[in-house]
């Protein structure tokens, strides 16, 4: 499991790239492509303050990844229901990294709430 600023980082590009491919791709452009890209900047922005483990960072970083795996489904189902392949595995590697830093930011939030622990007891 990748840790978290690693695993933020990696989501922030695969949702800049594939948003950004997602918008140059298609005959018909449309901007609501390009909204996974803007969580994908938010949460670049972000980086700086998860590497140094800042907790007000860390979790707006968390909110926003949760934000951005649950309006995925929209275009999932959209993906699916076009019978569009290469959309769907654009959508679903999106899902996926936000998936899996999720999974590193709790993992991390319960590693530091144990060490926080040990240190009090």
């Amino acid at each position: 499991m990748p840790s978290a600023p690693r695993a933020n980082l990696i989501n922030a590009l695969v949702l800049i790239a594939m948003s950004a491919w997602a918008y140059l791709a298609s005959a018909t452009p449309s901007f609501t492509a390009l909204i996974p890209a803007g969580f994908g900047l938010a949460l670049f922005a972000c980086q700086s303050g998860v590497a140094k483990e800042n907790k007000v960072v860390a979790h707006i970083a968390v909110l926003l990844t949760l934000v951005v795996f649950a309006a995925l489904f929209m275009p999932m189902n959209g993906a699916i229901g076009r019978g569009d392949p290469v959309a769907i595995g654009r959508v679903g590697v999106m899902m996926l990294t936000s998936l899996i830093a999720m999974i590193a930011f709790i993992a991390s939030f319960r590693a530091a709430r144990k060490a926080r622990e040990a240190g009090e007891g």
